[in-house]
This record gives C-alpha cells, structure tokens and sequence, in this order.
C-alpha cells in the first residue's frame, strides 16, 4: 500500500512537472508579448525609446496612410532584416537593415547620387521600436527631416492598407 502511494505521488509530480513546462512555454512562445514593456528589457530601454520619440518627428498609422498615398518625394527606409522584407514590405520602401543602417543607408537614399540631408526620410519596421532606435543613426550624421512611423506592420495589413508581398520592390 505504502509503495502504491508513492508511486502515484511520483506520477502526480510528473505530471505536474509536465503542466509547469507546458504553461511556461505557452507563457513564453505563444501568447504575444508587448515589444516596449520591462518583460523584454530593463526599464532604460524603454525611457531611452520615449525620449528618442520626445526627440525625434513621430507618425502614427493613419498620418503615415496619408503620406504613402502621396508622397511627394519622401524616402521610406525599412530597417527590418532582409528576410522580413522580403516577405512583404509598404510599396517604395528600400531595405537598409539596422544592423547595417549606416552602411546601406546611403544606397537606399539614392548615393553615389548626391544625397539631400533634409529631405524627408521615414523610418520603418515591423513594431515601431527598431525603426525608434534606427532613426537616431541618420540624425546623428545631420539628417534633418527623420520620421519614426510608430504602427505594427500586422494591424497595417489587415486593415487593408498599401502592401507589397513577397520581391524586394
């Protein structure tokens, strides 16, 4: 009898073990996270993004709607990674990925061409916080007319709006 007991105390700890990891994991994959919160980061990296946004020209996704719709020589910069944009990209967008924005920057803004520094730039991802942090690099190096577009890439295209899937332009 003693031994059946604590067989089924250790089935019962199994068990519980196995439902621990499996909420854990659902906890930590499955249910979306927000992207600026202290869960992802320490909370320095949040102030850090809101004064860049006290800084730095803001755009939400209705304003951002207008200006694709006419656009009136703007420059759109996606700085998501190449394998995110070209799954599907805001049409005239050009890739210049954070992690090589200084670098690919220049092409996408038309060099070996002369490049006009205040001519209106708009800086893209897919959430709003890479393109926060992104859009300091070309202000840093006198650009003067620098955009964040604050919107989540997702809700844009499910409300319908300008989206080019798949290709790189």
């Amino acid at each position: 009898m003693v031994q059946h007991a604590n067989h089924a105390r250790a089935r019962q700890s199994v068990i519980s073990g196995r439902f621990c990891i499996a909420v854990l994991f659902i906890r930590a994959f499955l249910i979306p996270q927000p992207l600026f919160s202290a869960e992802n980061w320490p909370d320095a990296v949040d102030e850090y993004a809101a004064q860049l946004r006290r800084t730095i020209k803001t755009i939400d996704m209705e304003a951002f709607l207008s200006v694709i719709k006419n656009p009136n020589g703007m420059r759109l910069v996606d700085v998501r990674e190449p394998s995110e944009f070209n799954v599907g990209h805001v049409p005239g967008a050009v890739n210049a990925p954070r992690s090589r924005l200084e670098q690919q920057m220049w092409k996408a803004l038309g060099y070996p061409n002369k490049v006009d520094k205040n001519s209106e730039i708009y800086v893209v991802c897919q959430s709003g916080a890479r393109a926060t942090f992104a859009a300091k690099q070309p202000k840093d190096i006198g650009f003067t007319n620098v955009t964040i577009v604050v919107m989540n890439l997702d809700e844009w295209q499910k409300k319908g709006h300008p989206f080019i899937k798949g290709g790189t332009k």
